[in-house]
């Protein structure tokens, strides 16, 4: 009888190729970036690509991804927005691949979760690398970067400079429970008339206008649609506590 050692074979067994999701939306770097990405000498492979915000939060080959390349500008809108979104339904880790010489920008992609930043302008090699290495759990930033974030998140630092509250947050901050709970609701039942979301609130369609209107001025946005997107790039779609009658 012929014996196979399963050690020896788990451990010449070629290991599995890296799945990069990239999103940019300059068609001829994403031709670049997938050219690169599938000659790599490390195994690596694309999975999906996106060339808007939209499309990468839908994606599905996004929450199967290792690692998500992202431009910074996609299409005009900043993508550096949608990181808490993208990282609730993602469990890869980004790689933010920016034009932006904007420290400011790369040190808040950096505190909203991402992994590492790398300019576009990088030789080729060292943007797989940035890539295999985050896909194995490091940070990669330069190292001026990498201190100033490192001082910001633990507070360590003495030159740091005080950090700047996140408008977004504070503005989310500033709604009461109850006003949390009408925002989900409308996420929710975002195809309904008015009347249909008062009734399940267990209020009136005029008190229920009068909330969204302070809703709608504590958030800075205009309307159901503008609050949908708000709501739904900022994880607002959560349930809350127990509705309150008013």
């Amino acid at each position: 009888m012929n014996y196979v050692d399963t050690r020896s074979a788990a451990l010449n067994a070629p290991a599995r190729a890296i799945r990069v999701f990239v999103a940019e939306d300059h068609q001829i770097t994403l031709w670049g970036l997938h050219r690169l990405i599938d000659a790599s000498s490390v195994r690596m492979e694309v999975v999906g690509t996106a060339s808007s915000r939209n499309e990468l939060l839908n994606h599905d080959a996004a929450a199967t991804a290792d690692v998500i390349l992202l431009d910074l500008d996609l299409g005009g809108e900043d993508a550096a927005s949608s990181l808490a979104c993208l990282r609730q339904r993602c469990p890869g880790r980004i790689l933010i691949l920016t034009a932006s010489d904007n420290p400011e920008q790369h040190r808040a992609a950096m505190i909203k979760g991402a992994s590492g930043v790398i300019h576009k302008s990088a030789p080729a090699e060292t943007i797989l690398r940035a890539i295999e290495k985050v896909n194995n759990g490091e940070v990669w930033l330069d190292r001026a970067l990498l201190g100033e974030v490192l001082g910001m998140l633990t507070n360590d630092s003495p030159t740091a400079a005080p950090r700047q509250a996140d408008p977004d947050a504070q503005r989310i901050a500033s709604l009461t429970a109850r006003e949390r709970e009408i925002v989900v609701t409308m996420v929710h039942r975002a195809g309904a008339k008015q009347l249909a979301v008062a009734d399940e609130l267990n209020m009136s369609e005029h008190t229920l206008r009068n909330h969204l209107t302070t809703i709608y001025s504590k958030l800075g946005v205009r309307g159901r649609l503008e609050l949908h997107v708000f709501s739904t790039t900022h994880g607002l779609g959560a349930a809350t506590g127990r509705r309150e009658n008013t």
